[in-house]
């Protein structure tokens, strides 16, 4: 999925906000010029670490202050021996500022105005920034198909050109970066989207930013990290099964089983205390087979799912449910309980119809198709601003909402937002939101509240996908499950 570091900050912020932190930078004695040479060095840095027997430097610049770190970066190939070449697709003359000062830095460097040239070496994207807000328009259009039509080596300087740093869209075309080397905040844009297709391993150097400064600057979202998950108690020796909860897992209409099964397995290698699996009758025989540790309903209508929803502690409804008479009967029955409740699937599809209503205190887990349904728009406008879209459904039906896919997002309706920037493009197979679904619901059913259980969910979910997915094509969703229960013992142990 994303190639990120370990030492990637928590804070993700928008591009207006990590432009008003440049400014107050500058506003409290670091000179702009200073911080763009601090950028162009870390840009150095990184190609003599990436490309040690590299001597050969295409600069494409924009006329923006990308600009100045290219040709700052320039200079210093130029000054260690390299053979280097700019290209200004942007004229050099429209530079003012910092970034003027910079290009005068470049003097003595073969600098050409684009026409179309042949690129050679390692290629620096110095085009455009983060204040792109538009639809990339010609000469950069050419330059950025160029850069990609090169197959050599690409540096992104700060985001790859043509790659909202707000959303992650792609804005008509973007530059496919091998590294791409941001500064003094990371934006949102880099991890969700279309960012894991272009960004390449991702570097972040904060240009030895005043930490009190950044510190008081806003930011729109938090990256979920290992170190910075919500916590799970350890389990006291005196525990039993009663203290962690009952899930009750309801789905499986006719040729569907597999997904409820799918659920309910999660749940309870997840931690759930017990778990009951309320399903069509048929399925009741590979249930129990496979996880004889569960309680087995077999559910011909509503009526029969009234006493089996008194004693649950969180509801998974969805998976494999189905939209037929069956199914809607048990989503009405569900959704007229009080119980915090997981809504995945077919739950999804019926609650966008306007068939019923959501319970407070519940966790929807639409993927894009889904997610366009429920706010009546299409799946690319969703696409367009995955952050807009999940804080969307969040405020409309007041709950947690998980918007699954690259960068996976998290709000609830107050403003909280989270992004998980793990995974692997193996995990694009049936099943995986089922498991994700039973494993949100065994969290809550252990006491996490539902943005809680759903960050922890969503960060574990993806990096048992990340590590089981390095056995390549054929992952199959319930090899993820042993992989989720080991991350979670090794991060937060039951038994200290």
């Amino acid at each position: 999925m994303f190639d990120t570091k370990p030492h990637l900050p928590d804070a993700l912020y928008s591009a207006a906000q990590v432009r008003d932190l440049d400014a107050r930078l500058i506003a409290a004695g670091t000179p702009g010029l200073e911080l763009m040479l601090r950028a162009a060095q870390a840009l150095w840095h990184t190609l003599l670490r990436r490309w040690p027997q590299a001597n050969e430097l295409t600069v494409l610049t924009g006329r923006g202050n990308n600009a100045g770190d290219g040709y700052l970066v320039a200079a210093m190939a130029h000054k260690a021996g390299w053979q280097v070449r700019v290209l200004a697709v942007g004229d050099p003359a429209a530079l003012t500022g910092d970034a003027a000062a910079a290009h005068a830095a470049a003097f003595g460097i073969d600098i050409q105005a684009w026409a179309g040239q042949s690129l050679a070496g390692v290629v620096l994207d110095a085009l455009l920034g983060t204040g792109l807000d538009g639809e990339v328009r010609e000469p950069y259009v050419s330059a950025i198909k160029a850069v990609n039509d090169s197959g050599l080596p690409v540096v992104a300087v700060d985001i790859p050109s043509g790659l909202s740093a707000d959303t992650g869209q792609t804005l008509g075309v973007a530059v496919r970066a091998d590294v791409t080397v941001t500064f003094i905040g990371l934006k949102l844009g880099l991890l969700t989207g279309d960012a894991a297709d272009l960004v390449g391993e991702l570097i972040f150097d904060d240009l030895r930013a005043d930490p009190a400064l950044v510190a008081q600057t806003p930011f729109s979202a938090k990256r979920l990290d290992k170190h910075n998950l919500p916590h799970l108690a350890a389990r006291p020796r005196t525990a039993h099964k009663g203290m962690f909860g009952r899930v009750l897992v309801i789905g499986g209409d006719h040729g569907f089983g597999g997904a409820a099964l799918l659920s309910a397995e999660s749940a309870l290698r997840s931690g759930a205390g017990m778990l009951t699996l309320v399903t069509r009758p048929e399925h009741v025989a590979a249930a129990l087979t496979r996880m004889p540790e569960i309680m087995s309903a077999a559910i011909h209508s509503a009526n029969q799912l009234m006493g089996l929803i008194e004693p649950a502690s969180v509801l998974v409804v969805g998976p494999g449910l189905g939209q037929a008479a069956w199914g809607r009967s048990l989503l009405s029955a569900a959704a007229n309980a009080d119980r915090p409740q997981v809504w995945d699937a077919d739950a999804l599809n019926m609650l966008a119809a306007g068939l019923v209503s959501l319970p407070k205190g519940s966790v929807i887990t639409p993927h894009p198709g889904e997610a366009a349904r429920l706010l009546g728009v299409g799946i690319k406008e969703v696409q367009a601003d995955r952050a807009a879209a999940v804080r969307a459904l969040a405020r409309k039906f007041d709950t947690v909402c998980v918007l699954k896919g690259s960068g996976s997002l998290i709000a609830d309706a107050h403003g909280q937002l989270a992004l998980c920037d793990r995974g692997h493009p193996a995990m694009a197979t049936a099943g995986l939101g089922d498991v994700l679904a039973g494993l949100i619901g065994a969290l809550m059913a252990q006491h996490l509240k539902p943005f809680d259980a759903a960050c922890l969910a969503v960060w574990l979910h993806a990096s048992a996908g990340q590590k089981v997915g390095e056995y390549g094509r054929g992952l199959a969703a319930s090899d993820i499950i042993p992989a989720i229960r080991q991350l979670l013992e090794e991060l937060q142990p039951c038994q200290i």
